[in-house]
């Protein structure tokens, strides 16, 4: 037992903190256009995959997903967003709980960018506005490079600070 495990109130409340700054980040601070969006929401996620493990990460990127969308809509609610926010933030978890090495972050930001900007949320956009998959992918997979590179980054550079935030809580 050389890691210390939290208990559920002190990973409800991190889960709940991690989930208003995903909201702040996302719904705020973030650059939307109509099948894009530019921002920093990621990193909260992140974080949780890196504390809480992959069902941690996913219930708070659904949640903030959720409660972003009833309180700030920037359009209308389409469940399969929090579906890929679930999915995308399960993911974090999966590759970045137990180690953060540059394989796994690569790991990570290629599932997510892949699996829930190119594949889901382009699938879930195509549906909502009746535009051709294909149409709306094209400019998807630019936007997925842009970022995917800059999560890499980031996420690299938080994954300096995990150790003292995981003594931390």
């Amino acid at each position: 037992m050389s890691e210390k495990r939290i208990s559920r109130t002190h990973q409800l409340v991190l889960m709940a903190l991690l989930a208003a700054t995903q909201i702040v980040l996302s719904r705020f601070f973030s650059i939307n256009l109509w099948n894009l969006r530019i921002g920093f929401a990621f990193v909260p996620i992140a974080l949780a995959g890196m504390l809480l493990g992959p069902v941690g990460a996913g219930l708070t990127g659904a949640v903030a997903d959720i409660i972003g969308a009833t309180l700030f809509p920037s359009g209308t609610f389409f469940p399969g967003f929090t579906v890929t926010a679930f999915v995308t933030a399960f993911g974090y978890g999966f590759f970045l709980q137990k180690k953060q090495s540059m394989g796994n972050i690569l790991a990570a930001v290629l599932f997510s960018e892949i699996v829930g900007t190119i594949l889901m949320n382009t699938l879930w956009i195509s549906i909502l506005y009746g535009t051709p998959f294909i149409a709306v992918m094209i400019p998807r997979i630019a936007q997925a490079v842009g970022m995917g590179i800059v999560e890499v980054l980031v996420i690299r550079l938080l994954a300096n600070y995990v150790p003292q935030l995981k003594k931390a809580v």
